[in-house]
Parts: C-alpha cells; sequence; structure tokens
C-alpha cells in the first residue's frame, strides 16, 4: 500500500542528507603559527573554526604551547602537523621541527617528537605529497634538512643536511646562504630551496621512502633580488618566487623532465613610485586555485599585490595593491575554495578576512579581524 507521508518523509530525509554533505565540505580549522614572547603575548599554535559558505571566523584558540612555531605545515592525511620553531637547547644547534598529533573535531595539538634542525634559525616546513618526507629551510645558518616521516606522524632524525655556499650582490644582506622555504614539484619528484643570500633557488632531487635529498640544480633570479617565497601554477609549467629584497616577483618556466626553471619575467609587486621606500620587503606568494591571479604580500607597504597571471605564457601584470588591514603582512593563505583570504599581520597581532572575486582577482575586506599574537602563518585544514 502506498504511503504518501512515508514517501515525503523519505524525501525529506534524502535532502536532509544532501544539505549536511554540501555543507561539510565548507567546514575547515584555520591554524595559525606565531612569534612567542613578551612582545607579541602569544604562546604558540592557534586555531580557529572557518564556515567557506558564510565566511564566519571563530576566535582563536590555543591548539599548542610552543616556543615560535613560525612555520606550519599539515600532513596530507590531516593526522598530524609540523611546526619550525627556535628550541634554544645545544642538543638543537639553535632550532628544531616539531611533528604534532591532530584531534579532531577540535584542532588541539598534543606533541609526538622533536628534532633538531641542525642548522641555525628554521623558518619553513613542508611536506611531500606522500607524506613521507619533511623538509626545512634554516635561514640563519643558510642550510636545509630532509626528515623521513614514520607511520606515527613521528620524525626521524634528519636523513639529508645541506649546507649553501657562497654570497649574493647585496653585501649587507647577502654575505652568506639564507635558506628561506622548501616547496615540492606537483609530480614529487623535486624540492625547491630559495636562499635569499645567493639569489638562487635550489633544486633537489627528492626520495620519499627514505626521506633524503640530493643535488640536482639551480635556478637564479636577478641579482641582489632575495628570493623568498615559491609557489607553483596549477597546470604545473610555471613557478614564481617573490623577491624579499627587489620587491619583485619572478615567474620561472619549469621543466618536470629535466627538473629546471628558466627565468620568464621579473615585475614589481608595487607601483614604480613606491619601489625606492625604505623599509619594505616582501613576503609570502600565493596562487589562485584557478590559475588567473597571483597574490604577494608586502610588508611596510602593508599591502596585497593582486595580479593577474597568463596561463600560456606565466607573465604577470599587476593589477592591484590592496590594504591588507594591519600591520606587517607576513604570510597569508586561500581556503581550497579560492572564496577567501586570511592576512597575518606579524606586528600587528591580527588577523584579517578577505573575500575573493574569482572572475577579477579582487580582494574586499570582509571588516572582520581576530586577535592573534604575532601570526606568521596561517594554514587551512579541510575536516
Amino acid at each position: 500500500m502506498h504511503h504518501p507521508a512515508r514517501t515525503i518523509l523519505a524525501s525529506f530525509a534524502a535532502l536532509l542528507v544532501l544539505a549536511v554533505t554540501a555543507s561539510a565540505g565548507d567546514e575547515f580549522l584555520v591554524y595559525f603559527g606565531t612569534y612567542t614572547g613578551m612582545k607579541s603575548g602569544s604562546k604558540g599554535i592557534y586555531v580557529s573554526k572557518f564556515n567557506a559558505a558564510s565566511g564566519e571566523l571563530g576566535a582563536p584558540e590555543l591548539a599548542a604551547e610552543t616556543g615560535s612555531p613560525s612555520f606550519l605545515e599539515i600532513h596530507p592525511s590531516k593526522k598530524f602537523i609540523y611546526a619550525v620553531g627556535e628550541m634554544g637547547t645545544p642538543q638543537a644547534k639553535g632550532g628544531g621541527v616539531t611533528a604534532f598529533s591532530v584531534s579532531l573535531p577540535s584542532g588541539k595539538l598534543t606533541p609526538i617528537n622533536q628534532v633538531s634542525a641542525v642548522g641555525q634559525g628554521p623558518c619553513h616546513v613542508n611536506i611531500d605529497k606522500t607524506g613521507k618526507l619533511a623538509m626545512i629551510a634554516n635561514y640563519g645558518s643558510g642550510s636545509c634538512a630532509s626528515y623521513a616521516i614514520k607511520d606515527d606522524g613521528s620524525l626521524g632524525e634528519a636523513a639529508s643536511f645541506h649546507q649553501h655556499e657562497g654570497q649574493g650582490a647585496n653585501p649587507r644582506r647577502q654575505a652568506g646562504p639564507h635558506a628561506h622555504s622548501a616547496n615540492f614539484s606537483p609530480d614529487n619528484k623535486f624540492a625547491f630551496v630559495c636562499d635569499l643570500g645567493l639569489d638562487k633557488v635550489m633544486i633537489y632531487k627528492i626520495a620519499p621512502a627514505t626521506g633524503t635529498t640530493v643535488p640536482h640544480g639551480e635556478g637564479r633570479v636577478p641579482d641582489a633580488s632575495g628570493p623568498r617565497h615559491f609557489a607553483f601554477h596549477p597546470n604545473g609549467r610555471f613557478a614564481f618566487v617573490n623577491n624579499e629584497m627587489a620587491m619583485t616577483e619572478t615567474t620561472f618556466a619549469y621543466d618536470p623532465d629535466k627538473g629546471t626553471l628558466t627565468e620568464v619575467a621579473t615585475v614589481s609587486t608595487v607601483p614604480a613610485a613606491d619601489r625606492n621606500k625604505e623599509g619594505l620587503s616582501t613576503a609570502e606568494t600565493r596562487v589562485h586555485p584557478n590559475g588567473k591571479f597571483v597574490y604577494v604580500s608586502n610588508r611596510g607597504h602593508d599591502t596585497i599585490a593582486v595580479f593577474s597571471c597568463d596561463p600560456a605564457t606565466g607573465r604577470l601584470k599587476l593589477l592591484d595593491n590592496v590594504n591588507c588591514e594591519g600591520r606587517t603582512p607576513r604570510n597569508f593563505n586561500l581556503d581550497p575554495s579560492g572564496r577567501w583570504a586570511v592576512v597575518a599581520h606579524q606586528d600587528g597581532n591580527s588577523v584579517a578576512l578577505f573575500k575573493v572575486d574569482a572572475e577579477t582577482g579582487r580582494l574586499a575586506f570582509t571588516g572582520k579581524k581576530l586577535v592573534v599574537g604575532g601570526p606568521c602563518c596561517v594554514r587551512f585544514l579541510a575536516l
């Protein structure tokens, strides 16, 4: 016998399931790496809840108390997070990297283990696409190290360590090497370490199974540029590097077969009239998921540069410099959908939320700012 009421209820239940499934993809945790201490008031890594449908960004909570976890990376499994930080022990030689386990849905972190950075001043960490290899850049000593990640998320001691050698064109800033970031190719065969002190991007062949890396080659930016951070275009054919000292962005063509980078063009991240102002430096590069836009943070200028990107050539055109709504925009990040951007103001002790127009690339401040002490890294974890 047919029961209309049951049919209606069943249909309603099905719609409810669909609604829950649809909204589930909009829920994120947002982690903030910070500089700790009296000046910032920060105690470690913080986490907020974020809804990408509504743009609601919740109040940050302390996820883990730890010393100056300046940069973070989330494991592909979402079970672990890795942070570089100043450890200040003789055994650690001035810095280290810590593995944390993630408790969902709260986002609270529990330390697993901590290993030495081998070099001085670790400032960046990344995880390869298999989740088997971690790599860090040491700014102070101009070196990089790689580690095997075990099944329980813990880190082995450094499996590879490479000390960069040489100097750049600017004796004040480039008297020696200063490795600043580590990133992986889309095919997970190579790692790229920007060295601000050498005006080079050092290229390493990676072996995730052993956590090791082997020198492979290098890419070059114009003299006295100071390459800092690095990001691939979604098509995998181009990579972008922001040059901290020169206030520029360099496009490289990437050859995945040879593992090489060839400079295409270098453009300013600020208007010509602002190029020679004192106290300016770039910090971070992000590429929109649709590949049409590239974003760069300008410290001192306190703006986010918005570039259009030609996906056929990788060439960039400066569209806008958007007020970042705080002092010293260090790291920033786009949510995976490309609808939102969260900008961390290192000297403003705040983070700001922007709406992203995927058609024009423009950023619009939402009016939403949160207090976070000394923020310098933003990472999204999908729930």
